[in-house]
């Protein structure tokens, strides 16, 4: 029986760090914090090895999908898969950053929505029976949702929108504002907030295919906002410790053996939301 595995991208600082502090704490396995740079992964790890904790460290940047891969094929190498799956990793420009829009939006959904979708097209299938998968959102996707058009609204809360719909419509988003329409087509002006938007619905569609194709399984997988956490992306004025915005995604990784929901949900303050 191969020991149960706990995977965390973006794990060397912020709420990532502090989810894999969670689940050291809490997970009975093997739990891997994971980042692109290896310095600072392994520094991160000597750190949590320093309050008596033992996360294992493996190289992962989302953005390259060799690395993605290879991380993939190691995991089902020595694990037979994972058990955990937390999508962590992510970015976001500064409210007073004076890269052009058009620019911001290409890099923020390149890495927020396309990598992601990327970690989840390889690692969903060897996530193991009774697995958890989590993808960190953001709640500032479900404010973003409520400013796009009706026909935006409608499609990101259709239950029959496909994989392919949704890579089409981020796509377009990516492509309006290099020639500044986004906005006559029904986009809101925000890059971070369409790259979650994208990652929420994403995460809809995902669990319902787990549900068709794997319903003996028991996978369950959620996107969730962590709230709003003192970290280098949101700032010193946010009211929550990392430690405080771990404990939703924490909360969705060790769901117990037998539960059924939530599933396919956009969880806050470990509360199913509405879409």
């Amino acid at each position: 029986m191969a020991a149960k595995v706990a995977v965390v991208t973006g794990g060397n600082k912020g709420i990532g760090l502090a989810i894999v502090r969670a689940l050291c704490k809490q997970f009975q396995g093997n739990v891997y914090l994971t980042a692109r740079d290896v310095g600072r992964g392994q520094e991160a790890v000597e750190s949590l090895a320093s309050e008596g904790l033992k996360p294992l460290f493996h190289q992962l940047d989302i953005n390259d999908l060799n690395s993605i891969t290879a991380a993939a094929a190691y995991f089902k190498d020595k694990y037979g898969g994972v058990d955990i799956l937390v999508n962590n990793a992510g970015i976001a420009f500064k409210a007073a950053d004076e890269t052009p829009f058009a620019i911001q939006a290409e890099v923020t959904l390149k890495t927020n929505f396309f990598a992601t979708r990327d970690m989840l097209t390889h690692f969903l299938p060897i996530i193991k029976a009774g697995g958890r998968v989590v993808n960190v959102s953001s709640f500032v996707g479900s404010r973003t949702l409520n400013n796009c058009s009706p026909a935006l609204q409608q499609r990101f809360r259709s239950e029959d929108i496909t994989e392919d719909e949704l890579v089409g419509l981020m796509k377009q988003f990516v492509d309006k504002t290099k020639t500044d329409e986004h906005k006559a087509a029904g986009w809101p002006e925000t890059a971070y907030g369409v790259s979650k938007t994208g990652l929420t619905t994403l995460s809809m569609i995902l669990a319902r295919r787990l549900s068709k194709e794997r319903p003996n399984d028991a996978i369950l997988l959620n996107a969730c906002c962590p709230g709003w956490v003192r970290t280098d992306m949101a700032g010193t004025k946010a009211p929550k410790s990392p430690d405080e915005g771990a404990i939703t995604p924490v909360y969705l990784a060790l769901l117990p053996p037998g539960a059924t929901e939530p599933h396919g949900k956009f969880v806050s303050e470990k509360e199913v939301q509405q879409w």
